[in-house]
């Protein structure tokens, strides 16, 4: 696996007059630290409890999240992207073969790896961060679904016409009723999406449990200490919410493959991005702040499902648990010149293995899924619609 851009492309990836920063070495020879790496940080524990689900805006929510009218050709429905037999994210497209960045609309692709959506609930705590790999989405879960699916590149659906589409469906029709006590509407659509996207969230990890494996305690002593995974994956949802430059290689094939990049550029261009035609690598949360000390930052991902969620990173870049930690171990990528953040642990194979153990405690034992629903694509009309009440 290719873990630095060749040196071709650095060259082209940043305009004029950014400034390098140089990061101070560490190094982490031994388990015996005790967990003082992880003071001051929001201490990781257990999920917090939730409360009971409308399970009628949660019924109406599953529908829809498996119906492909909900994107403006009916070509694809949310389970295209968010898979629940691959942990609400993709890692095999539809020929079986290993897939690093998403789908999308029909005639295009994306230039992301689709992120799970479990545990997706506990981001709203992040108020000061948008959502999605680069923190461009809406403040709360409402916004990102009406974000997504309008947007042209992901559902490219009219508010509008998604309002018909459930209007005109029976079984709609007597769902928005129980569960909002009235006619069918894109707000309650969306309202129902997220009702059932909160539903989402882990089950039994060893974690959480207390059932963990003497690797994964010694796994977790690395993490809250000299490993200093704390600094960024805290707090229950094992994310700070903050963006951050790790030096992840770029995946060219967001510049070689045409859809791509089309894709990618028109991003850029929407967003008020300078010079949007000549970047040659992810631009990250530079979309958002306009900063160039922020070019090639991403949001903190949760750690939670990892063992489910695959292959890792906002670009698919790495493949297995035991290459992001090696990953960690040498310093993250040193390629990028603004990747400044990490330094080399100096980790032992025992060490490394430890890590990856404790990761995957945090994956629930049982898998988090639901069992697809078939939406039929026809329906009887309604009799005499044009004299029905719209």
């Amino acid at each position: 696996m290719h873990t630095h851009p060749p040196t071709i492309f650095r060259r082209l990836a940043f305009p004029a007059g950014l400034a390098l920063v140089v990061g101070v070495s560490m190094t982490c020879f031994n388990t015996a630290s005790a967990r003082q790496g992880g003071a001051g940080y929001p201490p990781i524990g257990p999920l917090p409890g939730i409360n009971a689900p409308n399970e009628a805006k949660v019924a109406m929510g599953r529908r829809l999240f498996f119906d492909p009218r909900i994107s403006g050709d009916a070509g694809i429905s949310c389970a295209t992207c968010h898979d629940p037999e691959q942990g609400f994210a993709r890692q095999l497209d539809r020929e079986g073969k290993p897939m690093m960045l998403s789908d999308a609309y029909p005639g295009t692709k994306h230039f992301r790896n689709a992120p799970t959506l479990i545990n997706t609930r506990f981001k709203a705590q992040f108020a000061d961060v948008g959502w999605g790999w680069d923190g461009h989405m809406g403040a709360n879960l409402n916004d990102v679904m009406r974000d997504q699916i309008t947007e042209t590149m992901v559902m490219n659906m009219d508010m509008r016409l998604m309002h018909e589409r459930m209007k005109q469906d029976p079984v709609y029709v007597k769902m928005c009723q129980e569960a909002f006590g009235g006619e069918c509407n894109s707000s309650r659509g969306r309202k129902a999406l997220v009702a059932f996207v909160e539903t989402l969230v882990s089950i039994d990890a060893p974690f959480d449990t207390g059932k963990m494996s003497q690797e994964a305690e010694r796994g977790r002593a690395l993490f809250e200490g000299c490993a200093g995974c704390i600094r960024c994956h805290n707090g229950p949802y094992f994310s700070d919410g903050k963006p951050h430059n790790t030096g992840v290689a770029e995946n060219l094939d967001i510049f070689q493959n045409p859809l791509r990049h089309v894709a990618y550029r028109a991003v850029l261009t929407n967003h008020g991005v300078p010079q949007s035609d000549i970047w040659r690598r992810d631009v990250g949360y530079f979309l958002v702040s306009k900063e160039y000390e922020d070019v090639g930052k991403f949001i903190t991902p949760t750690l939670r499902e990892l063992s489910y969620t695959g292959p890792y990173m906002h670009n698919g870049m790495i493949e297995t648990l035991e290459e992001v930690v090696e990953f960690y171990d040498l310093g993250g990528g040193h390629e990028d010149p603004l990747a400044h953040e990490l330094s080399p642990l100096g980790l032992s194979d025992q060490d490394k293995s430890d890590l990856v153990a404790f990761l995957h405690a945090l994956s629930s034992v049982t898998p988090v899924t639901v069992e697809a629903e078939k939406i039929p694509e026809k329906y009887e009309p309604i009799e005499d619609w044009l004299e029905i009440h719209n």
